[in-house]
């Protein structure tokens, strides 16, 4: 190929990358001013933030101290965990709390997800309705809803199911719509065509091709509510959150840091487990297809 020829390929090869990377930098430069204006309006304070992060860097030097001034915390775990068995049996509490209430509102977000998908459901009044009230449920915060429920049935355990199957019907609700909204039209358009009613249709031509991802959606948000049961206790909704913010209130300092292990560590053994069963049941409906 002779020189010139090569020059002038290169010169339209820079020339066609050189508008995505303008377009790149001032996409990058309007979120960066976006975000100052924001921080302004907000009334961000990072000098503030930065005189003051040596007492939040301090408090977790004072949670990991023994209050006996004999070393850190690890060097004695009796003392640590003095309160094992009872923060134990709290953990189970909000195991069982996010469990229940993943397990409503999963029921609630497999129904509605069909009502408002709109390949199934042609009817915008009805498809519309389904939709805005799964919004509701995942736009009001969870703690909202349990507040409000502390209030009405008192302090325990079913005010935290109630706000987490709410929420979770809201969350699960739209992910689960949108993967009916993605399924093979054939199925449905046969069993649309042999004469099916609307349940046979989603029974025999939907639901084989969602369900897979409806349970693999239902195991993240499992996860996740495990998390959220934890602070609703803060609030009253029963698990060990109740425990954890008067350990907070009362500044024993040993007990948040024992009480966060305790959660972290159960946590991370959650996600492990329900990651490992996600990625086997997506294997098994990507073998499937």
């Amino acid at each position: 190929m002779p020189d010139g020829r090569l020059h002038e390929l290169l010169d339209g090869y820079r020339q066609a990358a050189r508008g995505p990377r303008r377009r790149a930098l001032l996409l990058a430069l309007a979120i960066a001013a976006l975000a100052l204006l924001a921080g302004h309006v907000a009334e961000v304070d990072l000098p503030r933030l930065w005189e003051h992060l040596g007492g939040f860097l301090g408090y977790f030097d004072r949670i990991t101290a023994l209050e006996s001034g004999g070393g850190r915390v690890w060097t004695d775990p009796a003392e640590w965990f003095w309160g094992l068995k009872k923060w134990g049996l709290l953990l189970a509490d909000t195991l069982l709390i996010a469990y229940v209430g993943t397990a409503l509102g999963a029921i609630g977000g497999f129904v509605l997800s069909f009502v408002a998908a709109a390949n199934l459901v042609p009817n915008p009044w009805i498809r519309g309705t389904a939709r805005r009230f799964l919004e509701f449920c995942r736009t009001v915060p969870d703690i909202v809803f349990a507040l409000v429920f502390v209030i009405a049935f008192g302090l325990g355990p079913v005010p935290g199911v109630l706000a987490i199957a709410i929420h979770t019907m809201g969350a699960l609700g739209k992910l689960f719509s949108e993967v009916v909204e993605n399924i093979d039209r054939k199925p449905v358009e046969g069993a649309v065509a042999a004469g099916a009613s609307w349940v046979a249709v989603v029974r025999f031509a939907a639901l084989p091709q969602v369900l897979a991802n409806f349970v693999s959606y239902a195991l993240l948000r499992f996860e996740i509510n495990v998390r959220q049961a934890s602070v609703l206790g803060f609030v009253g909704a029963g698990g060990i959150g109740q425990d954890l913010i008067e350990a907070i209130r009362k500044f024993y300092y040993n007990d948040v840091s024992a009480i966060l292990l305790l959660i972290i560590v159960t946590v991370m053994l959650i996600d492990f487990g329900t990651e490992k069963l996600r990625h086997r049941l997506i294997g098994a409906m990507e073998r499937g297809a």
